[in-house]
This record gives C-alpha cells, sequence and structure tokens, in this order.
C-alpha cells in the first residue's frame, strides 16, 4: 500500500508539474495574442511591428511551459532507487509546488506587458523598436521566478531519493512551498509594472530615457521579497536534519509558510507604487527625479515587510 502511494505521488507532481503550468501559459499566449490582433485592426500600418511584438512576447511567456516538462522529462527518465519510497515521493511534491506556483502565475500575468506593447506600438508606429526592446527586458526579467521555482526543483529531485525520514521529506517539500509561494506576488508585481512602463511609451515616446531606467530599478526592486523566499529555499536545502527531533518537519514547513506568504503583499504594493509613479513620469518626464526618489523610497519600506517574514523564518529554522 505504502509503495502505491509513493508512486501516486511520484506520478501526480509529473502530471501537476505540466498540466498548471499549461493552463497559465495557454491562458497568457491567448489575451497576447488577441491583443495583437486588435492593435493591429487600430493601426494596420504598423503590422509587422505588432506581429514582432507579439511573437516574441509569446515566446517569453512559454517559458514556463518548456521548463515543466523540462524537469517532467527528467523526472520519467530518472531511474534511480529511493532509500524510503513514500518519503522520497512526499519530498518529491515539493517540485510541483516549485514549479506549478510559480509556472502559472509567470505565465499567466506575463502577457500584460506584451499586450501594453502592442497598444503602445498602435499609438506611436515609428517607436515600435524601443517598445519592443522594453518589452524583451521586462517581460526576461518576469521570468525569474519560474527559473527560481526549476533551480530549486533540481535540488529537490536530486536531494529526494536520499530522504528517509518524514522531517527530511518535509524540509524538501518546504522548500518547494516557500519558493512557490515566494514567486506568487513578485511575479504579479513585475508583469503589471512592465504594463504600465509599456502603456508609458504610447503615451509619451519622449519620456522613454526616464522610463527606461526607471523601469530597471523598480523591477529589481519589485523582486527583492523573491529573492528572500529563494534563501529560505536554499536554506531548507542545505539544512541538516535531526531524525530525533518531531518538531522539525513542522518547523520547516511553518517556515515556508512564513516566508511564501509575507512576500505577496510587498510584491503586488510595490508593484502599485512603481506604476503610479511611472505613469506620472509618462506625462510630464520632468518630474522624474522627485518622483523617482519617493518611489524607491516607498518601496523600500514596502520591501521591510519581506524582510520581517525573512528574520522570523531564520528564527524558526534556528531555535526549532
Amino acid at each position: 500500500m505504502i509503495i502505491e502511494w509513493a508512486e501516486f505521488l511520484h506520478y501526480l507532481t509529473i502530471g501537476l508539474t505540466v498540466g498548471i503550468n499549461s493552463i497559465g501559459v495557454g491562458i497568457g499566449e491567448g489575451l497576447a495574442s488577441a491583443a495583437a490582433i486588435e492593435a493591429i485592426n487600430i493601426q494596420p500600418e504598423s503590422k509587422n511591428d505588432i506581429a514582432k511584438i507579439s511573437i516574441l512576447g509569446t515566446a517569453l511567456i512559454e517559458t514556463a511551459a518548456i521548463l515543466g516538462v523540462t524537469i517532467s522529462i527528467i523526472m520519467l527518465l530518472d531511474t534511480s532507487t529511493p532509500a524510503h519510497p513514500f518519503y522520497s515521493r512526499l519530498g518529491e511534491l515539493g517540485i510541483a509546488f516549485a514549479i506549478c506556483l510559480s509556472g502559472f502565475t509567470a505565465g499567466l500575468f506575463s502577457y500584460l506587458p506584451a499586450r501594453a506593447a502592442c497598444f503602445a506600438t498602435a499609438r506611436q508606429p515609428f517607436f515600435g523598436p524601443k517598445i519592443l526592446r522594453l518589452m524583451l527586458i521586462t517581460q526576461s526579467i518576469i521570468q525569474t521566478p519560474i527559473i527560481f521555482g526549476f533551480i530549486i526543483a533540481i535540488f529537490i529531485k536530486n536531494q529526494a531519493v536520499q530522504a528517509e525520514t518524514l522531517s527530511d521529506s518535509l524540509r524538501l517539500l518546504s522548500a518547494g512551498i516557500c519558493i512557490g509561494l515566494g514567486s506568487i506576488g513578485p511575479a504579479i508585481g513585475l508583469s503589471r509594472f512592465a504594463e504600465s512602463a509599456c502603456e508609458g511609451l504610447g503615451v509619451n515616446r519622449k519620456a522613454y530615457e526616464k522610463i527606461f531606467p526607471f523601469t530597471l530599478i523598480s523591477q529589481a526592486i519589485i523582486e527583492t521579497p523573491l529573492i528572500f523566499s529563494l534563501v529560505v529555499s536554499m536554506l531548507l536545502l542545505v539544512w541538516k536534519v535531526d531524525s530525533c527531533n518531531p518538531i522539525a518537519g513542522i518547523a520547516f514547513i511553518s517556515a515556508a509558510l512564513c516566508m511564501g506568504f509575507g512576500t505577496i503583499g510587498p510584491g503586488i504594493s510595490s508593484e502599485k507604487t512603481a506604476s503610479s509613479a511611472c505613469k506620472q513620469i509618462a506625462i510630464n518626464p520632468d518630474t522624474y527625479s522627485t518622483l523617482s526618489r519617493v518611489s524607491m523610497f516607498s518601496q523600500g519600506l514596502i520591501d521591510t515587510c519581506a524582510i520581517y517574514t525573512l528574520l522570523i523564518s531564520l528564527l524558526i529554522l534556528l531555535f526549532h
């Protein structure tokens, strides 16, 4: 019976890794393509630039599905014998959390900058190349959560075969939960801010020299909570487990949930602040200096919430 449950968890992880990612990616690609068609109807003369934006945008959205398929194939081709089938497969379930939560969110929301870039090109038909450049950079950064999730998934996969205790399997599961939950807020924030940046170019192409550097800095700040989640996930992966301590598994799950949930609010709120500033910079580029300072200061304060959850997660790991 235990062997049957172990195999069920193994194939469930493989199926979820591909299926959940495909849902987000499929919806995102469809919305981006629909926006491209609408933009071409608005400005037929820009059809070539809009088509290029649509093709490259959907190619980047596809990243989550590709990484999901890759990790699934790796798991299917693995012939190693686990030390304890059930605990190994339970630890593998962390792969599903790491890949599915990050991939679904990034795949679903990364259509936003592609859509905004299509409409911005329709409004500014002679500014298409620079709009495309901004979209490619911002959309590439949006894929960071799924890339981090993929990295953690590879580590979990390599360690799961050696899991022999419940605490050890919960440690691996927690690593996946931490990076998976920690990806949701930053992925949404990065996508919505990138949409605002591309829209800003559609409003005022002369603001490009101001919007471009502001976009890079703001996205780095929005992404900070995600890096905190990666740190906690990596710590969980290298943490030495005391097999005689039954509380260890609970502590691992608690630390992962604390850090994972703690990134959602800061990731989304930081985006709202930066998006508001970006829209005002597009309308009046002369206010760039003041608006950028206020925005970055506010984003720094917002990220203190993620710092608090990082500290508590570390304390849970140290004193459990």
